[in-house]
Parts: structure tokens; C-alpha cells; sequence
């Protein structure tokens, strides 16, 4: 079983991306179960959703305390709130940032961290772009298809077409493939270096 938190504010569309993975999920023939976690949500207050991943069914309903992957929309988030916690070591750590890591002042954290599991996309400005919104759930769930290959890029695809009508589809659609495009470049990019290091 995989297993995804994600953290972000309210109105950024986290219990979403964590309902749009598992669709994402169906339609490769898995097994998924989303859910939020909700306390009094307010605009901009913390939210955390989660999402299982599995290819038998999956009879657990706590939340997700021992993360495979970590997704974080909102970066402030990154010293406000316990997002690491308990996350398994050399897990997927995939962040809403055009910065470092080390820019993030989380150098310290990640030093053991497998580089190919640290990943940024600038999903907020990705958004921006191609829908006209500060939304930044649907880039990085793409984002997070390449970095892990749990999904695949067209089941994101199918997802998005599923949640939203036409035109604001084909618009999430390609911030979803910028994203996707993205990291798997930041990844090849990670393994070069890691290369040239050996």
C-alpha cells in the first residue's frame, strides 16, 4: 500500500488533489481511498487530506500517520506545521516552490534524503498560467506522477477530466503537463548530478 498526505491552505483545492489521485488510481485498476481531514476549515487555514493507493482493498480508515509521500501546496506551511512528521525515511517530499530546498532552510533535514525524492514544481505559478487561478492541486498531483510513477500522467489526465468541465479541463490539463514535464526533468537533472559525483 502507498500511502500520500497532503498539506496545503483552505481553498487550495487539498481535498481534491486527494479525491483526483484516487480517481487516478481507479483508473489504473487500483484500489484508493481519499478522505480529509477536517477540523473548522477556513480560507487559508491548514488542511491535511489524505490518500491510500493499494491493489487489494484497503480496510483502513485512520488517517495517514507514516506518509510513502508527502505533498505540501503551500510552502508557509513548512514552519507552522508538522508536515514531516512521521513521514518514512527516503519517502517523497514533493513541494509548491520555484526554491531550493536549501532556500527552504530545510538543507539540515534532508541531507541523508535520497536526491530524486526532493522535488519542487512551481505549481502556483503553473496555475496561474494556464488556468488564470492561484490553484496549485492539479500541477502537483502530475508533478507527483512523475516522481513517483505510482499513477501515470494520462490517469491524471482522466482525473481531471472527470472533475471538471471542458474548458477549465483542457486548461488544468496543460498545467498538468508542464508539471509532469517538470520534475521529470528535475529528476534527470538529480541523477546527472548524482553521476558526476560518483
Amino acid at each position: 500500500m502507498f500511502q500520500v498526505r497532503i498539506h496545503g491552505r483552505g481553498g487550495q483545492g487539498v481535498v481534491t488533489a486527494a479525491e483526483m489521485l484516487s480517481i487516478a488510481a481507479f483508473e489504473e485498476g487500483r484500489h484508493a481511498q481519499a478522505f480529509p481531514s477536517f477540523g473548522s476549515e477556513r480560507t487559508g487555514a491548514p488542511v491535511v487530506a489524505f490518500c491510500r493507493i493499494a491493489d487489494q482493498e484497503i480496510r483502513l480508515r485512520e488517517p495517514i500517520m507514516e506518509p510513502d509521500a508527502l505533498i505540501i501546496q503551500d510552502p508557509t506551511l513548512l514552519f507552522q506545521v508538522d508536515v514531516f512528521s512521521g513521514l518514512k525515511k527516503g519517502g517523497y517530499i514533493l513541494i509548491n516552490t520555484s526554491r531550493s530546498f536549501t532556500d527552504l532552510g530545510l538543507a539540515d533535514f534532508v541531507r541523508d534524503w535520497p536526491e530524486e525524492r526532493l522535488l519542487t514544481v512551481p505549481a502556483t505559478d503553473l496555475s496561474r498560467k494556464h488556468v488564470g487561478r492561484p490553484m496549485p492541486n492539479v500541477p502537483l498531483l502530475a508533478g507527483f506522477a512523475a516522481a513517483s510513477g505510482i499513477i501515470r500522467l494520462e490517469s491524471v489526465i482522466k482525473a481531471i477530466n472527470t472533475k471538471f468541465s471542458e474548458k477549465i479541463a483542457r486548461n488544468n490539463i496543460a498545467a498538468a503537463t508542464e508539471a509532469y514535464q517538470f520534475v521529470t526533468d528535475e529528476i534527470a537533472g538529480a541523477s546527472h548530478q548524482e553521476a558526476a559525483h560518483a
